[in-house]
């Protein structure tokens, strides 16, 4: 029985068609890549170089006036806000706000400390002690906190709520009167990226 003899040409364009298309995700990827710049930010809070705003040594104390530290919650990712002891209505929507953050980060919430710097010596009133339980609440000098959290233009320090990373450097400020939902984004690809904290 003869063979009928090999089209050499089409044998071609067979292999060359395998081979373009193992190539094509590795092309696409580099196209992509060096090609296509991103013209969106990927975060909705405001990221800080830890190089210009380290994190200031303070005397800071428990209600109670133990002393205590930043420090001392370091290796947690730490949701912070700072103002005086006469918190309003503003202040109460961010520490509620803080709250309700770490509870949506479901079986990761651990990793998360809720901290209040209190730039007064003032007696805060029972019913906000009781409604924030768990949130660590901490006497701070007001004029090394206040020079220490970078404001947006004109802004206000208590205006904010800012992250410190498990290492101990501020590295994001969200905006005055957030999007929680977007801040929930933000913190959840925190956690997701970091292996720490």
């Amino acid at each position: 029985m003869e063979q009928k003899p090999i089209n050499k040409a089409r044998g071609r364009w067979k292999l060359f068609a395998v081979l373009a298309v193992c190539a094509s995700p590795i092309v696409a990827s580099y196209i992509t890549y060096y090609g296509i710049k991103p013209t969106a930010r990927n975060n909705y809070g405001t990221l800080i170089d830890p190089r210009t705003v380290p994190m200031p040594s303070m005397a800071t104390r428990t209600l109670a006036g133990d002393p205590v530290t930043l420090d001392s919650y370091r290796g947690k990712w730490i949701l912070l806000k700072a103002g005086g002891s006469d918190c309003g209505q503003a202040c109460q929507d961010q520490l509620f706000m803080m709250r309700q953050l770490r509870t949506m980060q479901g079986k990761e919430m651990d990793r998360i400390e809720r901290v209040w710097l209190i730039t007064d010596e003032e007696p805060l009133e029972t019913m906000l002690l009781r409604v924030n339980d768990g949130t660590r609440m901490l006497r701070a000098p007001a004029d090394i906190v206040y020079k220490w959290l970078p404001t947006e233009a004109g802004g206000d320090a208590q205006d904010h709520i800012y992250i410190i990373d498990p290492i101990g450097n501020l590295m994001m400020r969200f905006p005055k009167n957030p999007d929680p939902t977007k801040m929930k984004k933000d913190i959840s690809k925190l956690l997701k990226a970091s292996a720490i904290g």
